[in-house]
C-alpha cells in the first residue's frame, strides 16, 4: 500500500529539484503510475497532484474506474489508434501524438482534445516520436481537425542526464519556433536538465513512488 504522506514527501523532494533546477511552482508535475495500482493515483491525489500519467489503456481505465477523486488523466505511453476509442472521455492530455493517422481518430472519438505532439531522436523505435523535421506538418495537420495542440514531448535517452540535454533544448527551440508553450520532457533520473532546458511539465513516477514492479515484457522506461 502506497502512502499518502511518503508521497507528500517525496513531491515536496521533486518540487525541491526542480526550484534549484531554476523551475518554479508553473512547473507541472505529472504523476507516472504506470505499474502500480490505484492505491499510488488515491496517494498522489490526496498529495496535491492534479495530473497523473498511465502508459497502458487497460492500466489507466481500471485505476480511473478505482479511484474517488478523479485526477487530470495523461497518456504518456506509445499510442495505438485503436486504444483512442476506449480511452476517449477520461484522457484529458494526450502526450505521446507521433503521426498523422491519429489526427483523423482523435477527432472522430475525442473532438477538440488537448494533444502534445511526442518529438523522436533518441534513437530508440519503441519509444515513439515523429522526426523532428515532420514536427511542423504534424502540428498544422492535428490543427486543421481540431484539435488544441498545446505543446511538443519528448522521452530522454537511456543514460546519464547530461545525454539528455541536446535533444531537451532541440525541443525547446522548436516549440518555440512553432509558438507551443508545453514542453514535457523529462522524468526521475534527468528532471533537473529539463527544466534548465525549459520543461513546462515533468513526468515522475519512481521519485515519487519508488522502484516500479517489473512488468514482464516490458522494458523499463525510467519515469
Amino acid at each position: 500500500m502506497i502512502a499518502r504522506d511518503e508521497v507528500a514527501e517525496r513531491l515536496a523532494a521533486v518540487r525541491e529539484r526542480i526550484a534549484a533546477a531554476g523551475g518554479g511552482d508553473d512547473v507541472t508535475v505529472v504523476a507516472v503510475t504506470k505499474g502500480f495500482g490505484p492505491d499510488a493515483v488515491a496517494a498522489a491525489v490526496d498529495a496535491g497532484v492534479t495530473d497523473v500519467g498511465e502508459s497502458y489503456a487497460q492500466e489507466l481505465l481500471a485505476k480511473a474506474a478505482a479511484v474517488a477523486s478523479p485526477p487530470r488523466w495523461h497518456f504518456v505511453g506509445r499510442l495505438q489508434a485503436n486504444k483512442v476509442r476506449a480511452l476517449a472521455g477520461t484522457v484529458e492530455v494526450w502526450q505521446s501524438v507521433d503521426r498523422p493517422r491519429l489526427a483523423d481518430d482523435l477527432a472522430r472519438r475525442a473532438p477538440g482534445a488537448r494533444v502534445l505532439v511526442q518529438v523522436g531522436g533518441t534513437g530508440e523505435p519503441t519509444k515513439g516520436g515523429c522526426p523532428p523535421g515532420d514536427v511542423p506538418a504534424l502540428v498544422e495537420r492535428l490543427r486543421e481537425a481540431g484539435l488544441d495542440v498545446a505543446g511538443l514531448m519528448a522521452v530522454g535517452p537511456l543514460g546519464p542526464p547530461e545525454a539528455a540535454r541536446p535533444g531537451f533544448r532541440a525541443l525547446t527551440a522548436l516549440a518555440d519556433r512553432l509558438g507551443l508553450p508545453e514542453r514535457s520532457m523529462g522524468m526521475s533520473g534527468d528532471l533537473e536538465v529539463a527544466v534548465q532546458e525549459g520543461a513546462t511539465m515533468v513526468r515522475v513516477g519512481t521519485a515519487l513512488f519508488g522502484p516500479r514492479p517489473p512488468r514482464a515484457g516490458t522494458p523499463h522506461m525510467g519515469h
